[in-house]
């Protein structure tokens, strides 16, 4: 299985780079729904998801153009991803503008120690290859793809740019070297996690389970926490946005320390979320810590 993977990337991926630049969105289109129509079962994930997150609010025929535009995200996605590979700095520039930036020059300008926070949204890979490009060092945290094929090659391209990644599993100790070297850390913060690996938060009116290690690290070090979140309008362009930082707090309960500031990491991507809904990944089963029986 991990062969038949790493064919189709190579498939996919002699596609992006051979076909007419005419020919490349209707073909990506075509991909998209196709994959829609027959993923049943993710398809039905983002629609359950979509009824938790906004119930009778948002109307269907929104919620089905969300849904197909979620698939079309991930097709041109993993193009860009293709067409990113060993990418120059000035290409990258050329598709990239920064909104806010001076929230994270400014805190780099003190000396703070900086921990930057976003979601499976937008293009989010592109996120980690403009710091590392336009702002100095960066220290990402991932999760190893199931395919050692397809993780070499993820790993290689988001390994331009000086930036080191580091394997989610056991990831502490070097997430604590990147801050006390000064180095940016880098962080998705936004699916389900593992009861000991989080703590409970209200997102979009309900509980969810989110990782609390920034929230951590932030009141050890000090480290402000600054959310980023990038969008586009054609898949060409592509918007960086700093959104406010939040400042650590240390009081002499840890617990309430920790759950607010994990808390206002929450508010941050649930604003940004509302603001595009469409261009989140609503893949994947969010509240099943808290609300697993929804997804049967």
């Amino acid at each position: 299985m991990d062969k038949l993977y790493l064919i189709i990337f190579y498939i996919f991926q002699f596609f992006v780079k051979n076909i007419p630049d005419f020919l490349m969105n209707p073909v990506l289109d075509f991909i998209a729904w196709l994959i829609y129509v027959f993923d049943k079962k993710h398809r039905k994930i983002i629609k359950i998801n979509l009824d938790f997150a906004y119930g009778k609010s948002m109307e269907e025929k929104e919620k089905e153009r969300i849904m197909k535009k979620c698939y079309k995200n991930l097709v041109y996605f993993l193009a860009d991803f293709i067409e990113n590979q060993g990418i120059t700095k000035e290409k990258l520039a050329k598709k990239i503008t920064f909104e806010n930036e001076e929230v994270l020059k400014n805190a780099l300008k003190n000396s703070e120690k900086v921990i930057l926070i976003t979601a499976h949204y937008g293009n989010w890979e592109l996120i980690a290859l403009s710091m590392g490009a336009f702002f100095g060092n960066i220290t990402g945290v991932g999760r190893a793809l199931e395919s050692k094929y397809l993780n070499t090659i993820l790993i290689k391209n988001r390994e331009q740019f000086n930036i080191q990644m580091l394997e989610k599993n056991g990831a502490m100790k070097g997430m604590i070297k990147a801050l006390k070297d000064q180095r940016i850390l880098g962080l998705l913060v936004d699916q389900n996690t593992a009861e000991k690996e989080g703590v409970i938060v209200d997102f979009f009116g309900e509980k969810a389970r989110q990782s609390h290690s920034t929230a951590i690290l932030s009141r050890k070090f000090g480290a402000v926490i600054i959310p980023v979140f990038i969008t586009t309008d054609d898949y060409k362009n592509y918007k960086i946005t700093f959104y406010d930082k939040i400042i650590p707090v240390k009081s002499e309960d840890i617990d309430k320390d920790i759950l607010e500031l994990t808390q206002k990491q929450s508010d941050a991507m649930e604003k940004a979320i509302r603001n595009k809904p469409d261009e989140w990944f609503w893949f994947h089963k969010k509240w099943k810590n808290q609300y697993e029986e929804i997804y049967k």
